[in-house]
């Protein structure tokens, strides 16, 4: 019964979440046609505390909307004050988005760094914060030098579509997955708390994480 559910809510529901085919399609410009009626089914099923309907309204706007478009090309902060634009990056690119108010668990980071550190000459890592500037410089110093620690100024980016996508739609932390040619391979949500997990297993299961996405990318 619960199969025959979902292939209806798949049937009814996909066709408004459908796949834009057209070629060099820009993330913010095929996300924008789709948004509306996502976060509505979204907004939804987390009032009613479905959490396998919301995750798979987001797996629907990832796999037939998001996937091979192009990733926008907008500017953040480095903690210098320096701007830098995301299409700096040249090589595939391993992008978090995270937020100052989300805690990473004890054994995330140092999982994160020991990826980085193996494979930065392939891969750009970049982690991408919203919040006090203050409160991530503390996450900063946790990071390895490998990994690109950079931060949104939202008063200079009150504008920009894909930012507001990225912080209200897709929510953190979550991973987007970027080739050399800037286009979205896949975008995983950060779901491994492990909070109560002994500090071993805890790293283990982040370090696989980490690494199905490194896979990706090589």
């Amino acid at each position: 019964m619960g199969k025959l559910l979902l292939i209806i809510f798949l049937v009814t529901s996909l066709p408004l979440l459908s796949q834009d085919t057209e070629a060099n399609r820009l993330f913010s410009q095929a996300i924008g046609k789709n948004i509306r009626k996502y976060r509505k089914e979204s907004r939804r099923a987390y009032r009613s505390k479905d959490e396998e309907r919301a995750q798979f309204l987001f797996d629907s706007l990832i796999h037939n909307v998001v996937n091979g478009t192009l990733l926008d090309n907008f500017t953040v902060r480095k903690f210098s004050g320096r701007k830098i634009e995301l299409h700096k990056f040249k090589k595939p690119t391993y992008l978090i988005t995270y937020a100052s108010w989300c805690v990473p668990n004890s054994a995330e980071i140092p999982a994160l760094n020991d990826i980085a550190d193996k494979y930065y000459r392939e891969i750009d890592f970049v982690v991408l914060f919203w919040g006090s500037k203050n409160k991530i410089r503390k996450f900063k110093r946790k990071y390895s030098k490998r990994i690109h620690v950079l931060f949104v100024d939202e008063k200079e980016n009150r504008n920009d579509f894909a930012i507001k996508i990225m912080k209200h739609s897709v929510g953190f932390p979550t991973s987007f997955f970027i080739n050399g040619n800037k286009k979205i391979l896949d975008v995983r949500r950060n779901h491994l708390d492990n909070y109560s997990e002994e500090y071993a297993t805890s790293y283990n299961a982040n370090y696989q994480s980490f690494m199905s996405g490194v896979t990706l990318l090589k």
